[in-house]
């Protein structure tokens, strides 16, 4: 006779859970706002100064009450004011994804081209406000007794190419943080990072779409990435990956081969 096993955790329910997106009037996270609405997740669209997009959003998701909320980077007091509003209104949390963040395309051999407040700007948007924003919605995510924060990293930080070395090195920080986050945030709240190459979208100053596409024809697969084939991967790893905490997940046709 065979002994049955017990059942493991199972597909993680959207329906009626509470999911924060930062970053989330443009580009990826845009796309993981309607992934999310469209599985049966209240949204909290977070947007700096797109709010007018944000709303617009809000406007197509077909109901429900999704609302948007300023999240700025750069500011951790607004960041708290606004985890404040999130739990009066909703209590608690279920899905954090960080997808807000900056760059500015500076070749890497022009070491003067980044000068400090441009370095301090990426870093301060790039890692400080992901910490800032887990620190302030960690309390609301364990209330929920089995969260997810998803950070939106990227292969620079581990390949060193990128945009800027500002960029890369604060992707390396985000990957790093995510693993120190994921051992302290434990049992109640898992850890995942979700790393693209290059994006169809308007985030790298200057860089078309045909940028994105010369980029992807040197990838064995030769698919150019599109913000909504981003959004499946985060939510993938929100439903599915039950039992992964503290590793990044890499999304980029394979280019880091």
């Amino acid at each position: 006779m065979t002994e049955s096993r017990p059942a493991g955790r199972g597909e993680y329910d959207l329906r009626g859970r509470i999911a924060v997106v930062t970053g989330g009037s443009n580009g990826i996270g845009a796309a993981t706002v309607r992934r999310l609405a469209r599985a049966g997740a209240t949204v909290v669209v977070g947007y700096n100064s797109g709010r007018e997009r944000a709303e617009e959003i809000i406007a197509g998701l077909g109901g429900g009450q999704h609302i948007a909320l300023r999240i700025p980077m750069e500011d951790s007091a607004a960041i708290a004011a606004a985890a404040a509003m999130v739990q009066q209104t909703f209590g608690k949390v279920h899905v954090l994804v960080n997808s807000a963040g900056v760059t500015r395309a500076v070749p890497h051999a022009d070491l003067d081209g980044l000068d400090d407040a441009t370095f301090d700007r990426i870093l301060m948007t790039n890692v400080r406000g992901p910490f800032a924003t887990i620190r302030a919605f960690a309390p609301l995510l364990r209330a929920s007794g089995d969260g997810i924060v998803i950070n939106i990293s990227s292969i620079s930080g581990f390949t060193g190419l990128g945009s800027s070395i500002a960029y890369c090195a604060s992707k390396a920080a985000l990957d790093t943080m995510g693993v120190s986050l994921a051992r302290v945030l434990a049992p109640e709240v898992r850890v995942i990072t979700i790393s693209p190459a290059a994006v169809a979208t308007d985030f790298v100053p200057g860089r078309g779409r045909e940028g994105v596409e010369k980029q992807a024809a040197s990838t064995p697969l030769k698919l150019v990435a599109e913000p909504d084939d981003v959004a499946l991967a985060i939510i993938s790893a929100v439903t599915h990956l039950r039992l992964t905490t503290g590793s990044s997940i890499v999304v980029d046709s394979g280019r880091h081969l």
